[in-house]
């Protein structure tokens, strides 16, 4: 049911943008109000978050680790999994963010004969999942070529690239495939696995969903349903240029594929997708493993009015010795100090 919730939200939010943009004839709204609002509160919201997490105070060194640390000089120390450095902590940032090494070293557990229980390595998760990713960033980089007049040379060589193989006219995009395919695969692992299907919530189906759906529509506009490519670019010219024109001739498929797009810039920065920026300040990983060396403040701490022993026995100190109890110095040392002082 949860799938279900959000499939049908994906459902609705399409059919509002097609009686819309279509058969309202709201295509300003469409093509420019919600576009404009739509980034505006992606980069309020993402900043929002990203300052947010970098003022949170980090009470304790919080590293993961899983190697050997920095300790004797003839123990050999593991500089990318227990990283006591700020170079280790970079390495280990480099890996993490574009290879992503944690889930690579993700395992699975599985019972076998009933009984017994053990582990092994799942690496189709990490598979799909970095493919979906770099496949989502060429996608993006291509659609550059919308917003830019003339078009850079990187994105023109990227867009070759990626339809390299010339199948189908106009030519089939390799990163579209591999996109699609990659995401079908993380929507069905939860759907099917049971385990990950028991720990998944709508707001883990809703991005899924919207985002296949974004895809899909891009598809459409561009192998099946007609659509004025030139109108479509002196929009978008128009969109980053801050003087907006919707020309005549824009198919009602682009209104949605272009909403879908403004919503999931709506979601993003309220969602797990912030994950983007959140990678960055983790203190699990952007942390060294120097304990043994550096003494961690914690920065909560405020300052402490303290009575010392010392200060607790010069008050009471008369009144421990007629009660026989120790104490550091003698009643008489005190009293001969004082005359001194005197």
């Amino acid at each position: 049911m949860k799938a279900i919730y959000s499939m049908f939200l994906v459902f609705a939010l399409i059919l509002l943008a097609m009686i819309g943009a279509g058969a309202m004839g709201m295509e300003y709204l469409f093509g420019v109000i919600i576009p404009y609002l739509a980034v505006v509160v992606f980069i309020v919201g993402f900043a929002a978050k990203v300052v947010g997490w970098g003022k949170a105070a980090v009470p304790f060194n919080i590293t993961t680790t899983c190697g050997q640390g920095k300790s004797l000089p003839w123990i050999k120390e593991n500089k990318i999994e227990n990283p006591s450095s700020t170079g280790g902590v970079i390495a280990r940032m480099f890996f993490e963010i574009f290879l992503f090494r944690s889930l690579f070293r993700n395992s699975k557990v599985e019972l076998h004969d009933g009984q017994r229980v053990a582990y092994s390595s799942s690496k189709w998760l990490w598979l799909f999942a970095i493919l979906f990713h770099y496949t989502f960033l060429v996608i993006f980089l291509r659609h550059m070529r919308f917003f830019t007049e003339p078009v850079p040379f990187p994105f023109e060589m990227l867009d070759k690239m990626d339809s390299m193989l010339q199948i189908g006219a106009p030519a089939l995009y390799l990163s579209s495939v591999v996109a699609i395919a990659a995401l079908s695969y993380l929507l069905l692992r939860r759907l099917f696995v049971p385990s990950v299907r028991y720990i998944s919530q709508p707001a883990d189906y809703f991005p899924l969903f919207l985002i296949l759906s974004v895809l899909v529509s891009g598809i459409m506009m561009r192998y099946f349903v007609k659509t004025d490519i030139m109108a479509v670019k002196e929009l978008t010219m128009g969109l980053v240029t801050f003087r907006p024109v919707v020309p005549e001739g824009v198919g009602s498929i682009f209104y949605v594929h272009l909403f879908l797009v403004s919503v999931l810039l709506f979601y993003f920065p309220m969602s797990k997708l912030m994950h983007m920026g959140g990678v960055f300040l983790s203190p699990t990983r952007n942390m060294p493993a120097n304990t043994r060396e550096v003494r961690h403040v914690n920065p909560w701490n405020y300052p402490v009015k303290v009575h010392t022993y010392e200060a607790y026995e010069d008050e009471f100190r008369e009144k421990m010795v007629e009660a026989d109890l120790p104490v550091v110095k003698p009643l008489e040392e005190t009293v001969e100090n004082a005359e001194n002082k005197e």
